[in-house]
């Protein structure tokens, strides 16, 4: 199904592929002649190369310095960012800049502090010139989607799924940092990604999705990060053979590779969908150069895609269907064994005990969100079901479209008759169930899902309170049949159906009714409306010239999710509340994390306020003395050496762009993260826009453990003068010496480490 070149590739005329070696090169610049280029020439004809210069406002093509065109934004993520940049003097959205309510919809927790939010939105788009879509019209992709994509456009959003490529458009999902900064007119500051070409060929059988193809890429390119921190560029015949629908559904999951964004070429379908939503004029044919390089070739056969299932606890585990039908036994005791890792062992998880009479048997179905809500992926999942029941045991079926303009059609259409005659239930547009604050299922339960993601918990169990529950990502193709066979695993190929290929028709008037639209002008004398949840950010320190760290946390996961980080469901109720949430932070992978971290805070608060913090505690008295005996020749004192907390993880970051997986650990007190290397780009820009120092430490075997206390000398000086490397010491009865290093970081990038946080670097 899936290859991957060795190395680079050119794109010859868009249909052939030539990988590079001495031998190929040769061959080119025979074959092309004159039209032969160079592969730092060819790069330069990648779509995503020209769409990166259009927006690069720097002058260098090395050192991007961009400013994106449209913003967007939902309601566990726009209060923090919009309290940020009005910290740093905002007036107006400079750019349309959309917030959607998507996520803390169903206001089932807190009172009233999830419609505060939503209020607090709806009166910042009136006063600073948005757009503010209310909770159930659309989810924030499919909006963006609808309304906002453009050909040869680019769009920030805080949520890591923030891709429209299909619609050539290229998109970023990343912490709420980055969204201040473009609404304070800043740029998005990055060297030039690499490009990887992802080249389809052939027609996917019937009964085959969008997921499946998307799972296929993501278990080849995942492990080997094969395109972390890439652009994505979709060529190839085979990209013609797909519809609109098909490829976003492709596209929203290109996140899950840890890539940075997506493009693909258009054609009319493409033309197609922008004109059935009133827009054609945004519609932009996008095609790679006549001679292309790429930085490495993803090959995909599309006739050999199969339905394929991501086991859990990641969406790169996976297999096709028909493999875990053939080896039930042997697969669902390898992602048991898997769970011991992720689990920590922290509760008895099984998935063997699912087996029934030799089958796989699932409790529960969902086909939801930007992934699987499409009108296309719903509509197939009712031709499937259609005449069919899911019977009155313990598999259940939930369907959200992704759209009110979707779930209008499908009601027009028949569809949602369809689903709901078989005993499914149809509701509305809603990202909960890709987070957990929707359709948790029961302990020990199994659910399948068209949705984005299946980390541990993700789904809404709580590790905490002795739950498990699990999810397997999978097409809404292959999930009606399930439903179909009653519950237990089945294939959408093994079904006979004869899909209707219905027609889409936009209605605009959903939106044009209910979606609050400023046409970007904004309304100073409308005053924002604060619930009581919504609190400001704590103030911040600098960073002082050196620094005691105690690390309050140590993961060996090989990759650790900001879910882990600080986890989703109900606490996403609580993003307004800085400190609120921070009660959260890593409560389901190391429960005492809090509680440490606010002990060594304590002792940061009694400096702070002028006291040596030697006279906080005995533990913090013994290492301040150890530190100063140890460096007298250094002006060490209560003003030059700061007192924080640190975590290492092997490989932090993973999944969603949500910068409170950082925020929550600063305003505890944390000064800095330690790992092996970061996991998406994302969460190192979260840390560093929190003032927090990203340090690496590559080697597995590291030279402190839990509990243990470093000092970081002359940290303010290494990031002042630019330094990539830093001595650090495990403080004890002799000091032992280290070196972390900090990697690349921007001139800006520095600055805000120095003020202590990005809200303090706009203030000053």
């Amino acid at each position: 199904m899936i290859k991957l070149s060795n190395g680079g590739a050119y794109l010859i005329g868009g249909n052939e592929v030539v990988e590079v070696s001495a031998e190929s090169e040769a061959m080119l610049k025979s074959k092309l002649g004159d039209k032969y280029l160079t592969k730092e020439e060819a790069a330069k004809n990648t779509m995503a190369y020209n769409i990166l210069k259009d927006h690069n406002t720097s002058g260098n093509m090395d050192k991007l310095m961009i400013k994106f065109d449209k913003l967007t934004s939902h309601d566990i993520t726009f209060v923090g960012i919009i309290q940020t940049a009005r910290a740093s003097g905002l007036e107006k959205f400079p750019i349309p800049y959309v917030l959607t309510n998507c996520h803390n919809s169903l206001c089932a927790v807190g009172g009233t502090i999830n419609e505060d939010d939503h209020m607090f939105g709806l009166t910042c788009a009136k006063k600073y010139g948005g757009v503010y879509v209310p909770p159930h019209q659309a989810v924030i992709h499919q909006f963006a989607r609808e309304m906002l994509a453009g050909g040869g456009k680019m769009i920030l959003g805080s949520d890591s799924h923030t891709r429209y490529g299909a619609l050539g458009t290229m998109a970023v999902g990343e912490g709420g940092p980055e969204l201040v900064k473009q609404l304070l007119s800043k740029t998005y500051d990055i060297n030039m990604p690499g490009v990887v070409g992802v080249y389809m060929t052939g027609t996917p059988a019937k009964g085959v999705g969008p997921q499946d193809v998307a799972l296929a890429i993501i278990g080849a390119v995942f492990g080997n990060g094969y395109v972390n921190n890439k652009v994505m560029e979709f060529v190839g015949p085979g990209v013609s053979n797909l519809s609109a629908d098909f490829r976003i559904g492709v596209d929203v999951m290109t996140t899950e590779t840890t890539c940075l964004s997506s493009i693909w070429r258009t054609d009319d379908k493409i033309k197609e969908f922008y004109d059935i939503h009133g827009r054609v004029g945004d519609y932009k044919e996008l095609n790679p150069g006549e001679v292309t390089y790429y930085d490495g070739m993803v090959y995909v056969d599309l006739d050999k895609v199969k339905p394929m299932i991501a086991m859990p606890f990641h969406p790169s585990n996976t297999y096709t269907i028909d493999e875990v039908n053939a080896n039930l036994e042997d697969i669902l005791a390898d992602v048991e064994k898997r769970a011991l890792v992720s689990l920590d062992g922290q509760v008895d998880f099984k998935l063997r005990d699912k087996i029934r009479n030799g089958k796989l048997y699932v409790e529960q179905g969902i086909i939801a969100g930007c992934a699987g809500g499409g009108f296309e992926n719903i509509c197939e999942a009712a031709d499937i079901l259609r005449g069919k029941n899911i019977g009155a045991d313990e598999f259940t079926l939930s369907v959200y479209p992704a759209s009110m303009p979707v779930y209008m059609e499908l009601i027009r259409n028949g569809s949602a008759a369809d689903i709901m005659a078989a005993g499914g239930v149809m509701k509305t547009a809603f990202c909960g169930p890709c987070f957990g604050a929707g359709d948790t299922p029961s302990n020990n339960a199994f659910s399948i899902r068209h949705s984005t993601r299946n980390f541990p918990n993700r789904e809404g169990s709580k590790l905490q309170n002795g739950q498990i529950a699990s999810v397997a990502l999978m097409d809404a193709r292959s999930i009606a049949a399930t439903a179909a066979n009653k519950g237990y695993l089945t294939s959408a190929t093994d079904m006979d159906v004869e899909y209707t290929g219905k027609k889409y028709h936009f209605d605009s008037s959903i939106y044009a009714n209910r979606v609050f639209d400023s046409k970007g002008v904004a309304d100073p004398s409308v005053e924002i409306k604060f619930g009581p949840n919504i609190k400001d950010w704590p103030k911040m320190e600098p960073l002082t010239d050196n620094l005691i760290l105690k690390v309050v946390s140590e993961i060996h996961d090989p990759v650790t999710t900001t879910d882990e980080l600080i986890p989703s469901g109900e606490t996403s109720s609580y993003r307004s509340n800085p400190l609120g949430l921070a009660e959260f932070a890593l409560s389901r992978k190391d429960p005492e994390y809090v509680g440490k971290a606010k002990e060594v805070q304590g002792a940061e608060k009694l400096r702070v306020s002028g006291t040596c913090p030697c006279e906080y505690s005995d533990e913090i008295k013994k290492v301040w003395d150890s530190v100063i005996a140890a460096f007298p020749d250094m002006e060490l004192n209560k003003d030059t050496i700061g007192i924080g907390s640190t975590i290492y993880a092997v490989k932090p970051g993973d999944g969603s762009a949500r910068e409170q997986a950082a925020s929550c650990q600063k305003v505890l007190g944390g000064w800095a993260n330690i790992a092996q290397e970061y996991a998406t780009k994302r969460y190192r820009s979260n840390l560093i826009n929190w003032g927090m120092l990203p340090f690496i430490y590559e080697d597995l075997d590291i030279p402190f453990k839990k509990n243990d206390y470093l000092f970081v000398p002359n940290i303010a000086d290494a990031v002042k003068e630019k330094k990539t490397e830093v001595k650090a010491y495990i403080v004890g009865d002799d000091m032992k010496e280290f070196t972390l290093r900090l990697g690349e970081m921007t001139d800006d990038e520095r600055e805000i480490i120095l003020k202590g946080c990005l809200i303090n670097y706009n203030r000053a």
